[in-house]
């Protein structure tokens, strides 16, 4: 009809009066072409609708898989869904077909940020003029994770994930991994006899060290923040509450006898705020057991592997500010690395009475 609005045109219209989902109603439910279907996966994004996005997205880099404009769409799809790795390499297929697409590059940029690979993005960033939108907001943010004394949440959520479909083989084979007993035993030392007690998994994974206390806990909990890894902490059937959750973040429950850490405080630098939210899951006098990699200096510092060591004057010094007592500090190996054994501490630290 004259005068009526094209359906392209009036569904822009509603996404810059900021209403994506109208502008998504009328894409749909025509037959529209490459620009109406890039356009529909960008209201699906803008308006929530991330598996539709993705469906949408999926099916035009499918049937235009030489044209960038469509592989960078999927690319913003999957980097909503949190898709990393596949999002990286979306956004990298696109750059080969077009260099010169400052946009997908800055996509790529912002993918490896969420995954917390800071060099990477900055090296991306470097490669984009200085005046592009938004861009010196990110390399703010790439650099403050940088300097953070904690690796990225983002960084071991995408690291876990990625992991987690073989991560019991590659941890007990490949890395002979002990933590878990080596904190058992260290349990067993500390309160020899014990009656079953309430046990908080904290950074559980698939659930290696939960296994490890089953038998001395009335109630196991976990917590970590790869939904992956829950999954397969899930399957194994030993845990009554299994919670998405950083370690800094204040415990659900409180109460807890025992808390427990294998080889999770090794991505994190600063231990002031676990310890925090490990003594506030506690009951007085209840225990906290963790292992850590050694470091021989003052301190704590990021080793070559991305997993952050820590001194036993460091380790001292945080349990007394954080309101523990030590009770046990033990030299130990909790894993290898390519054959060599990776020094440790296996720590129990006691919750103060209260004066």
């Amino acid at each position: 009809m004259d005068g009526e609005e094209n359906p392209l045109d009036a569904a822009e219209r509603l996404m810059a009066e900021g209403r994506p989902a109208e502008a998504a109603k009328i894409l749909a439910a025509g037959r529209g072409g490459l620009l109406a279907r890039l356009l529909l996966a960008k209201a699906y994004l803008a308006a929530g609708d991330v598996a539709s996005a993705l469906e949408t997205a999926r099916e035009t880099a499918f049937l235009n898989p030489d044209l960038a404009a469509g592989v960078m769409g999927l690319g913003e799809a999957l980097l909503a869904a949190e898709a990393l790795p596949a999002a990286i390499c979306e956004f990298q297929r696109a750059l080969r077909i077009d260099p010169a697409l400052d946009t997908a590059r800055f996509l790529l940029g912002k993918a490896w940020l969420a995954a917390g690979e800071t060099e990477r993005a900055l090296a991306v960033f470097t490669e984009l003029p200085s005046d592009l939108c938004g861009l010196a907001q990110a390399i703010a943010a790439a650099e403050a994770m940088r300097l953070a004394p904690r690796s990225d949440a983002g960084y071991v959520r995408h690291l876990f994930d990625q992991f987690s479909g073989d991560y019991d083989a590659r941890m007990l084979g490949q890395l002979r991994y002990r933590a878990p007993q080596i904190l058992r035993e260290l349990y067993g030392l500390i309160a020899p006899g014990a009656e079953k007690r309430a046990v908080l998994d904290l950074g559980c994974g698939t659930g290696l060290g939960g296994a490890a206390f089953r038998d001395v806990a009335a109630r196991l909990d976990g917590v970590d923040l790869s939904p992956k890894m829950l999954e397969k902490a899930k399957a194994r059937g030993i845990y009554d509450l299994l919670t998405l959750a950083d370690l800094e973040t204040p415990p659900v429950r409180k109460g807890y006898d025992l808390a427990l850490a294998a080889d999770t405080l090794v991505y994190i630098g600063d231990l002031k705020a676990p310890f925090s939210c490990a003594h506030m899951a506690l009951k007085t006098g209840g225990f906290f057991l963790f292992t850590v990699e050694r470091w021989d200096g003052d301190g704590f510092e990021l080793g070559p592997k991305r997993r952050w060591r820590h001194s036993e004057g460091y380790l001292r010094r945080t349990a007394e500010i954080a309101g523990f007592d030590l009770t046990g500090l033990l030299s130990c190996v909790p894993r290898v690395e390519r054959g060599v054994d990776v020094p440790g501490f296996a720590v129990a630290i006691r919750k103060k009475e209260i004066l």
